[in-house]
């Protein structure tokens, strides 16, 4: 193994990973670790904007969520409850018989909607959370 490479392990769901391993051979990788090195510098990258974006701004959260799980629609309206200072409105969109779309417009400090993406991100059965944000001319 090469010098500074480490090895590791994860455990995934057959489809996610069925997924994965389609699109990354219609994209020409030429191993799933050459496309998970991608995906993780491409994580990086959108966490440090993220972190380096400061004061007010407006943008929006698009959540993907599994809402069979049990409780994650709940969490996410009690979540907008105890956000409503920085959240202007939302739109629910079903997607199909298991997933569903949430965007929320948010409109604020941009340390207070960090809290919120990263409240979303933990919840169980949120798939994904992107923030679209624009820096607030003042």
């Amino acid at each position: 193994m090469e010098e500074g490479i480490t090895r590791i392990g994860v455990s995934l769901p057959k489809n996610l990973l069925d997924e994965f391993d389609r699109i990354i051979s219609t994209r020409g990788y030429s191993s799933r670790s050459e496309a998970i090195r991608d995906a993780i510098r491409t994580y990086i990258t959108e966490y440090r904007w993220l972190e380096s974006e400061k004061g007010e701004v407006v943008g929006v959260l698009v959540v993907l969520y599994d809402h069979h799980v049990k409780g994650v629609s709940d969490l996410l309206i009690d979540l907008q409850h105890d956000f409503h200072e920085i959240i202007t409105s939302s739109t629910h969109i079903h997607l199909n018989e298991d997933q569903c779309l949430e965007m929320i417009l948010v409109k604020g400090k941009m340390e207070r909607i960090k809290v919120l993406v990263d409240k979303i991100s933990a919840a169980r059965g949120v798939m994904n959370v992107k923030l679209i944000s624009a820096v607030k001319k003042v």
